[in-house]
């Protein structure tokens, strides 16, 4: 499964420019910055388990960040990729520029796209000529980024994200989410650093999302993207930042009791949706069959497109559309209840949800199409990232060692606060 959803990666990006798309197959389609993050990740996991040379990571890495060091930046809504070092959140995959007027300058898909560059420059270390140049200009790409000036001017938060001409959007990152890698690595860097006390006034605004759901008491986010992103590079096992000294429970054991409330959700079923189980189930953000009334066992139901699907106290938005990265992308967290149900899904239903790149992104067993259901004919990059990701760090906590030896990393999760475990051999020192 893991060189599977390697090679969708690997198979679908521009070799000319590096990009990857959001989604494919899909003729023409936009590129995503973050499918970029989770590219450049991907490549050095490629390497360590031989399914391309060290050789081969360097050049396709070179490429890419070569091309989005080159790509311009500027205000004007088009003909450029980006702002203050921020990007689009979609881009022509051919030229790299902005892709349409409804295409954001995003925070968060920067922030995942850092995750890939700053993993490349931790990962090739060699003195030669082309990884000395993968350092620098995953340095230089990292450093001009501005996020200071993401929060719009007059807020202490970061914005989701910036609309030509000069326009923020009003949605802020506050709550518990995958923001904590957009602060981790906007407090760390080296130039335009939010300050430092931010963190400890962010994770107050958590307080009413910690509670009950299914028989467990954890830090509430719906879908399982929302604890998964930030962990794919951060190792957070045994590192406390105030709040989560507080709770007595870290990040890492907060997400793991989130899949276990997602499981026994599906075992309960209160939605009495088909095929769910202690063996399937999981649900985040994901395509679904699209927005459509269907009566299904004498049910009025309404179905969804993509949609933001999940279950936690603070929502339950579930149509009967399963994610198959829900688990995979959570397969570190508990191995003992998603390894069990991937090959569960796989073989009750893997002629039609699993081919050449792994699982499809999602499927409805609910929705009836003709003699069988319904099934994504596509895989997204947000989606196969955590799945190839988590599954390395399951194996041989491959990314997590990386990213531990980034100084960027490092600093930004001491200035949030965090203590403890591998952060601190002996004494805690920025």
């Amino acid at each position: 499964m893991e060189h599977r959803t390697f090679n969708w990666f690997w198979e679908t990006a521009n070799p000319v420019n590096g990009l990857v798309p959001d989604r494919a197959p899909l003729p023409h389609g936009a590129a995503s910055i973050a499918s970029v993050g989770f590219g450049l990740t991907a490549y050095g996991v490629g390497v360590e388990r031989g399914y391309i040379t060290r050789q081969q990571a360097v050049e396709r890495t070179l490429v890419t960040l070569r091309f989005l060091a080159s790509l311009p930046q500027g205000e004007a809504s088009s003909g450029t990729a980006g702002y203050r070092g921020f990007f689009y959140h979609f881009l022509d995959s051919e030229t790299g520029l902005r892709v349409a007027d409804w295409s954001e300058l995003s925070s968060i898909d920067t922030a995942l796209l850092m995750g890939g560059v700053l993993f490349a420059q931790s990962y090739y270390d060699r003195a030669d000529e082309q990884e000395t140049e993968i350092r620098q200009l995953a340095d230089k790409l990292y450093r001009r980024v501005d996020w200071r000036w993401m929060r719009g001017g007059n807020s202490e938060w970061l914005s989701m994200g910036w609309m030509p001409p000069g326009r923020f959007l009003p949605a802020q990152w506050k709550g518990y989410n995958e923001g904590m890698l957009l602060y981790i690595m906007a407090l760390g860097a080296p130039d335009h650093a939010l300050p430092e006390g931010l963190w400890d006034r962010w994770t107050e605004t958590h307080q009413g999302q910690q509670g009950d759901f299914y028989g467990h008491n954890f830090l509430n986010f719906a879908p399982l993207f929302g604890h998964q992103y930030s962990e794919c590079w951060v190792d957070f096992r045994n590192i406390y930042d105030k709040a989560s000294r507080q709770r007595g429970r870290d990040y890492f054991q907060n997400s793991r009791e989130a899949v276990y409330a997602q499981r026994d959700y599906a075992v309960r079923n209160p939605g009495h949706w088909r095929g769910y189980g202690g063996a399937v189930w999981g649900l985040t953000a994901s395509d679904g069959p699209g927005d459509a009334e269907r009566e299904v066992d004498g049910r009025k139901r309404h179905f969804m497109a993509y949609s933001a699907r999940g279950a936690g106290r603070d929502y339950v938005l579930d149509d009967g559309t399963i994610a198959p990265t829900a688990v995979g992308g959570s397969v570190a967290f508990a191995p003992e209840i998603a390894l069990p149900s991937l090959e569960e899904m796989k073989h009750r239903y893997g002629d039609v949800i699993y081919n050449k790149y792994g699982f499809v992104d999602a499927f409805n067993p609910s929705f009836q199409i003709n003699q069988g259901f319904w099934v994504d004919g596509q895989q997204l990059g947000i989606d196969q990232g955590p799945i190839v990701l988590m599954i390395e760090n399951l194996r041989s906590e491959f990314v997590w060692n990386i990213m531990k030896k980034n100084p960027y990393i490092r600093s930004g999760l001491l200035k949030a606060g965090f203590t403890g475990g591998w952060l601190c051999k002996g004494k805690c020192v920025r």
